[in-house]
């Protein structure tokens, strides 16, 4: 969980470099965050002493991205916190992006409850922002918080939210159809894994997820032949591993 959540605060603090727009200092901020994250809180804490109350989130930006580097989840989240509460109140995309990459250390941290509660901020930011598609990766997460606490209905109803507003959106049909493997819906799983195949043919974990749904229908056929094209295609993906002893476990049977 924590590499997947760090990824996912990184490319969330990169799209709101891009809508806050160019700034060099920034920019130099975040590379050293990314290269030299210790160095960068001094950096980001002496920029902070002079910063304007505008070029705060900025800097605080800056701090969450050097904190989720170092898996100072806490700091991160505290971090991205001030950079959404910086942020103007007539940008609610900033402040949905700020807000979805602290719930995502507080996911990190293992904090679901928090995390769910800065999510559904955001979702109405996002709502705000008319950003749909961003709204859908949102409702992704809150479905992932949602699962951690324990549930089920709500997180699949949250997964139709983030179908609904981001319907080419790979990731949201692979929940889908995981979440309903997870409640022994295998038609639902299925006709879910197939949009995602069809809009993502070649990921590795959307490849693991049809073979494992086949396989659970009694298709071992199909499971083999996903699972055999997952190690051809990508045999150094994490989800390879799996795959090799999934593959195992058939010729076991």
């Amino acid at each position: 969980m924590p590499l997947l959540v760090t990824l996912s605060a990184l490319l969330l603090a990169q799209s709101a470099s891009a809508q806050i727009g160019t700034d060099a200092r920034l920019e130099a901020c975040i590379a050293q965050a990314s290269s030299d994250p210790a160095t960068a809180l001094t950096t980001a804490s002496d920029w902070l002493q002079e910063a304007s109350f505008t070029d705060r989130r900025l800097v605080h930006q800056c701090l969450g991205v050097a904190y989720t580097n170092l898996a100072r989840w806490r700091d991160a989240e505290q971090a991205f916190i001030s950079a959404r509460d910086a942020s103007a109140f007539d940008q609610p995309g900033w402040r949905a992006r700020f807000g979805t990459m602290a719930a995502n250390a507080a996911l990190a941290d293992g904090r679901n409850a928090e995390a769910l509660a800065y999510l559904q901020v955001a979702q109405a930011d996002a709502a705000l922002a008319q950003e749909p598609e961003f709204g859908g990766t949102i409702a992704q997460d809150r479905a992932r918080a949602l699962v951690a606490l324990g549930r089920l209905d709500e997180a699949a109803a949250a997964l139709s939210d983030a179908r609904e507003l981001a319907p080419t959106d790979p990731p949201g049909w692979l929940l889908s159809a995981t979440l309903a493997r997870r409640q022994d819906d295998l038609a639902q799983a299925q006709g879910f894994i197939l949009e995602a195949t069809r809009l993502a043919p070649a990921d590795p974990a959307i490849v693991l997820e049809s073979g494992l749904i086949a396989a659970l229908g009694g298709d071992d056929a199909a499971a083999r032949t996903a699972w055999e094209a997952l190690l051809a295609s990508s045999p150094t993906a994490p989800e390879a591993e799996t795959a090799r002893q999934y593959l195992a476990q058939l010729s076991d049977n």
